[in-house]
């Protein structure tokens, strides 16, 4: 039982809207609608609506937050409902910062003091970044928004004792070496090493030289490198921070008096005794080198001084997450074009978007001031971005406003393009807006290989931008040099960054700070006061917000025809009797795919392509291209959720035979259809469908609609080699049935084509069936092959019984 439940927007819409669908439902079946309300503070952070419309202007920042209000109106004011409908809700309004971020410098408690009983602070959350709070030793992870409702319900979360692994650190970063050199070392080894599900426990002597923004850098990778946790314990090195961040004197005693009480809290300086790990793993901070992480996957790193011969291996290399097969011909290829009147030209490898952003570095001081000094380094020199590369500035908190300010540092950013352009997750999430039409058209007319470099946690393909096939994760300062360098095609050791003044060479060397520069701009510019005024200011809610008038009913009307908020199909027509485990019998395959399937591919979070299903029924429905928005601004309703399924413009379905994008194979018909209307097809003939996967099925965002989506298009199973924890336990809250391929096979072992009639062997009660036992999965062409039933505990079967966790979690309610 968590003692809290973190969200942001883009989950916490369609949580709100299941918990107001439940109400409906409690009142349908005799019951009590009051009854589904959190039992525990459910806090909400609005920071995934904003978009980089405007970049590169003084007036980006105020621009953006009307777009983002106009676009959002209807969300907002229903979350606004939301929070007075349902007890222990808190929305902390848009433009106030990232969730991650508000939760290290606000809304984290280390010790909960509730009416005089003291219990430690435990958190999950609904974005799998959630993790990052562990840093300050507060017990954390992600979790999908149907689990966290059923937690704010009151439903305990059942799961197996994890194994912990232990990470020693020792030595100290050198000189010019970055947290997020150092989180892209950590997230390489420990995805090496097979950590998905279990937690991490980092120790050692090397932890007292991180600063708590270091270690919550480091956390906050979790999920990248497939972990469930990355527990820092608390330390003085943690209460400082408490104190710089404006926490009071007061609760601070508090906090330590019942650490140390309970042996909850550590003294570096003190001696300890080796604990024990269920397996274990060591770093020399000293070894970090400057680094990067791309062009598709968070832990592939590469480090700066390779990544010259690494693009050109990229560039070379076949098709792959390290590959884009481009021929010796078209290697060099020159663009020419004209931007906005002038010259301009893209090669491979240009970059056309950079940007700071992302809770990942934006909360840590260190790296954003260093971010602040190469520019002003860079300006002073005489160097230049490009016109037509996007830049933008996107901090997690206005605390990082401030200092910047106050330091000078931003008249430097802004001269380079970085100004501000709002206060939230935006290009790490797929936020970055329209690329200018003349780009646009230079990179896809002519199959451009176009980069981002983004100081964010993720660079799925498809994810940042859809123009952008090549995305690296840098830190803030490198993503500046980048910009400057104009191409990620560059060895910053050995060529110049660009030209200063008199036509001298400038070197990355040259604009680069040394840490005591760093130290000595944290020391004097971040400062308690700014977290104290900013946080005070933020809780009294900003002029638009309080502007939106909402009903205080405590059902809500849904408006069918809102293309924003639907009331969803999953309690409709539910009885008291739960459906129990319906067949799985001469199943189709929906899509069959290889290894390292994300979210993202199953559900985009970002912009909506105007030939796809889901722009269709927004045009039918009045809503014109400009006005789409996001697939995560539409998550409130399932009709266009639905329709946005495996949506991914990069996605590879192994039934199109190579062919890339949003389509699969109708296999009765053989027609090649998009996924949407091919699972229409399969559900007007009462056809159920199943999918086929390889390994780290579901790996990225912790996204519910990634398994409400698949449930809605009529799948009724998943066999893989192997899931990522969250999306494994999403499956399982909305009732389809995750299986896994015994070790050593797979489709193409097994040699399944995905033409087959499936049939899995479960049966039928519920009481029959043990977690995790074998099942046999029989086709119409005589094959058949053992699986693995992927459920942890007896609970996740009385889910699947039940047609899901929501429709469990009612029907007990009733009960009561």
């Amino acid at each position: 039982m968590p003692a809290r439940v973190l969200l942001q927007d883009a989950t916490g819409v369609p949580v709100l809207v299941d918990l107001a669908s439940m109400r409906d439902a409690m009142k349908n079946l005799g019951g009590d609608p009051n009854k589904i309300s959190p039992l525990i503070p459910g806090e909400l952070v609005i920071d995934h609506s904003v978009q980089v419309d405007v970049a590169r202007s003084e007036n980006a920042m105020q621009a953006n937050i009307e777009f983002e209000f106009q676009r959002n109106k209807e969300r907002f004011g229903f979350l606004k409902w939301g929070s007075s409908a349902f007890d222990n809700v808190l929305v902390v309004p848009p433009g106030s910062g990232i969730v991650h971020q508000v939760n290290l410098e606000y809304l984290g408690r280390v010790v909960f003091n509730t009416g005089g009983i003291l219990y430690p602070d435990s958190v999950i959350g609904t974005d799998s970044h959630t993790p990052m709070i562990d840093g300050l030793g507060i017990a954390g992870w992600g979790v999908g928004g149907i689990e966290a409702e059923a937690a704010m319900l009151g439903q305990p979360m059942c799961m197996i004792l994890p194994c912990v692994v232990g990470f020693k650190l020792f030595g100290k970063l050198n000189d010019g070496v970055t947290a997020t050199d150092l989180v892209l070392t950590v997230t390489q080894m420990l995805r090496n090493h097979g950590v998905v599900g279990k937690f991490i426990e980092f120790y050692g002597e090397g932890v007292s030289q991180l600063s708590l923004p270091d270690r919550a850098t480091i956390a906050n990778m979790c999920p990248e490198y497939g972990a469930t946790m990355a527990f820092f314990p608390v330390d003085d090195v943690t209460l400082e921070y408490l104190r710089l961040t404006g926490r009071c004197e007061e609760t601070i005693s508090m906090i330590k008096s019942y650490l140390c009480a309970n042996r909850l809290f550590i003294d570096y300086k003190e001696a300890h005794q080796e604990r024990i790990y269920t397996s274990y793993l060591q770093l020399d901070l000293a070894d970090i080198e400057s680094c990067v992480s791309g062009p598709k996957r968070p832990h592939d790193r590469v480090c700066l001084k390779d990544m010259k011969a690494d693009w050109h291996a990229c560039l070379h290399n076949k098709v792959g997450f390290k590959g884009y097969e481009i021929s010796k011909g078209e290697k060099d290829k020159v663009v020419k074009f004209s931007f906005q009147g002038h010259p301009a030209e893209l090669k491979h490898g240009s970059v056309v978007i950079a940007a700071i952003t992302s809770c990942t570095n934006t909360s840590n001081p260190s790296v954003m001031l260093g971010a602040g000094l190469v520019a002003k380094k860079a300006c002073e020199l005489g160097l230049e971005v490009k016109p037509w590369i996007k830049t933008s500035l996107a901090p997690g908190s206005r605390v990082v406003t401030e200092y910047f300010i106050q330091s000078g540092l931003q008249k430097y950013l802004n001269q380079l393009g970085f100004h501000t352009v709002g206060y939230g997750c935006t290009t790490c999430i797929g936020n970055s807006g329209e690329l200018d039409k003349s780009v646009a058209s230079a990179i896809s007319e002519n199959d451009i290989i176009a980069a981002s470099v983004l100081s964010g946690n993720r660079n799925f393909e498809g994810r940042v931008h859809p123009l952008t096939r090549a995305n690296y994760l840098a830190s803030p300062p490198l993503v500046v040099a980048y910009a400057l360098a104009g191409t990620v095609d560059i060895d910053f050791y050995e060529e110049p960054i660009g030209k200063g003044k008199n036509g001298t060479n400038v070197y990355l060397t040259d604009i680069w700070p040394s840490n005591e520069e760093v130290s000595e701009a944290r020391q004097t510019y971040v400062l308690p006061e700014m977290f104290k005024s900013i946080y005070e200011a933020i809780t009294k809610g900003n002029p638009m917000w309080d502007k939106l008038s909402v009903p205080s009913s405590i059902l809500y009307s849904w408006d069918p025809n809102s293309t924003y908020i639907h009331e969803p199909p999953y309690f409709k027509n539910m009885t008291m009797e739960p459906p129990g485990l319906r067949k799985i019998k001469d199943c189709y395959c929906l899509l069959m795919f290889g290894d390292g399937v994300t979210t993202d591919h199953i559900s985009p979070p970002g912009s909506i392509h105007k030939d796809s299903p889901a722009a269709k029924y927004l045009l039918e429905h009045g809503v014109d291209h400009n006005n789409f928005n996001s697939y995560g601004s539409r998550r409130g309703n399932d009709q266009v959720m639905v329709r946005g399924t495996f949506a991914n413009i990069r996605l590879t379905n192994k039934l199109l035979n190579g062919e890339v994008g949003p389509k699969t194979v109708h296999i009765p018909s053989g027609e090649k259809l998009t996924v949407y209307d091919a699972a229409m097809r399969y559900k007007e003939a009462n056809q159920d469908t199943i999918i086929l996967a390889g390994a780290d099925y579901g790996t990225g965002s912790s996204r519910d609609w990634a398994a409400k989506g698949p449930l809605l298009l009529g799948v009724k199973a998943v066999i893989a080699k192997s899931f990522e924890r969250i999306h494994r336990s999403n499956l399982v809250g909305m009732g389809i049935v995750p299986l896994c391929f015994k070790s050593g096979d797979d489709a193409e072992t097994l040699q399944l084509t995905g033409h087959e009639h499936f049939t899995v062997d479960l049966p039928e009660n519920v009481n029959d069936i043990e977690p995790s036992q074998d099942v046999n999965v029989a086709t119409d062409t005589g094959k058949s092959f053992t699986c693995k039933l992927c459920l942890d505990t007896k609970v996740e079967l009385a889910y699947i019984d039940h047609g899901g966790i929501l429709p469990y979690v009612i029907r007990n309610l009733i009960k009561q």
